[in-house]
């Protein structure tokens, strides 16, 4: 696997996480655990990770997260609804201050459309009640690329996100 991930924005991330005194959790399911893995590389990364949950597969979105089957029939596993799901059924399950949600499609095989593609991801996040981010977007390339090109963004998206917080 290579290195493609802009640990750049990841640092920036982990500095003001620690300065602002919060803690991050994820749930993840076509990133398979990578946004984890990406922050626990972070320097002093024990001062704001708590942890991640990988949901892969749609039972685990049901059974672990709480996301109502009626949810992934109606509107897939792969989507807005679904990611808004997972991300607060891990605030149940992990004692955070920021929960962020990602699933999406990074290979042919799931809930592919014209409409959403292979390489559409989908990125929720929450701190308690307030949105931190909810976004939709598409991304090219292998599976390995597309993992990485959505950590990168999600990286930029909370850095501005918490260079904004008091």
């Amino acid at each position: 696997m290579k290195k493609d991930v802009d640990d750049t924005e990841l640092k920036r991330c982990g500095k003001l996480l620690i300065k602002h005194q919060l803690t991050i959790a994820f749930a993840e399911s076509a990133t398979a655990g990578r946004i984890s893995a990406a922050f626990a590389m972070v320097p002093d990364a024990g001062k704001f990770l708590k942890g991640g949950i990988v949901c892969y597969d749609a039972d685990l979105k049901c059974s672990l997260l709480d996301v109502p089957k009626k949810q992934l029939k109606e509107f897939t596993p792969e989507s807005e609804t679904v990611t808004r799901g997972i991300t607060k059924g891990v605030q149940t399950l992990i004692p955070a201050d920021i929960h962020i949600g990602c699933t999406g499609l990074t290979a042919p095989g799931g809930s592919e459309t014209p409409g959403k593609p292979v390489g559409t991801m989908f990125l929720h996040g929450l701190q308690g009640q307030q949105q931190v981010l909810d976004e939709r977007i598409f991304f090219q390339g292998a599976p390995d690329e597309i993992i990485s090109q959505t950590i990168t963004f999600l990286a930029k998206h909370l850095h501005q996100y918490l260079k904004n917080l008091k």
